[in-house]
């Protein structure tokens, strides 16, 4: 396995209930990377980071996190490891003020394979990160727009001092300043050597932040590879993504 490679999924199929949903995926995420996982509503995005993340227990494949196999593994596992998920429903303690919800993700610092130092995350660096929750520190979380609910839970992810974090739809359904908000942090944890696999079907977001793309339709990948590759094929985006 390549030393930089920190998620390998190999043969990813995942069912809910009796419905296959997922269907032989192979996916891969290396270090520093940010990769678009791309596709219509329905194509099984959100089934991916759950079967990733050991949410569905009816799934086959191998799945190895820096080296270590999370195939058949509750979801608390992949968290311990660095593993983050940040799910589209955001799921913030409505009765915690922002600082209570930051502080309920905390988890130790993290040092990388090689022995490096992971990046460290404190609520002082994600207010200014994200300052729309540094002018609320005292705010219940049932008390906050969508928007700033969306952003806390990202921050509340990156408490947990994650080597790579599953971002579930960043972009979707929240004011365009946070759009802003949200595509500059995602740059900075790549900075930062984070990796991020990313929900989208915003494709100006997704050619904004991302290296690579895999396409998904009906729980099948259509295409990988760059970017750029993707953007420039007019025959892919208007038959899998309706672009």
């Amino acid at each position: 396995m390549s030393a930089d490679l920190l998620l390998d999924a190999r043969g990813l199929s995942a069912w809910y209930g009796g419905a296959q949903i997922l269907y032989g995926m192979d996916l891969q995420v290396r270090r520093g990377e940010v990769v678009a996982l791309m596709g219509r509503n329905g194509a099984g995005k959100s089934t991916t980071f759950q079967a990733l993340i050991g949410m569905l227990p009816k799934r086959s494949g191998e799945i190895t996190f820096l080296d270590r196999d999370i195939s058949r593994s509750e979801p608390h596992v992949a968290a311990r490891l660095g593993l983050g998920f940040v799910p589209e429903d955001r799921r913030v303690f409505t009765d915690l003020t922002v600082m209570e919800n930051l502080e309920v993700g905390r988890q130790p610092p993290r040092q990388w394979p090689d022995g490096t130092a992971a990046p460290v995350w404190t609520p002082e660096r994600l207010f200014g990160l994200f300052p729309n929750l540094g002018e609320m520190p005292d705010r219940l979380g049932g008390r906050m727009s969508g928007g700033e609910q969306k952003m806390l839970t990202v921050a509340r992810t990156l408490m947990g001092n994650p080597f790579m974090v599953l971002l579930d739809e960043p972009s979707e359904g929240v004011a365009p300043l946070i759009v802003e908000q949200m595509a500059h942090m995602i740059l900075e944890l790549k900075a930062s050597g984070v990796s991020i696999l990313l929900s989208e079907q915003n494709m100006h977001f997704a050619e904004l932040v991302s290296d690579r793309a895999y396409v998904l339709e009906k729980g099948q990948i259509r295409y990988q590879g760059s970017m750029a590759g993707l953007s420039g094929n007019e025959e892919l985006l208007r038959d899998y993504l309706g672009v």
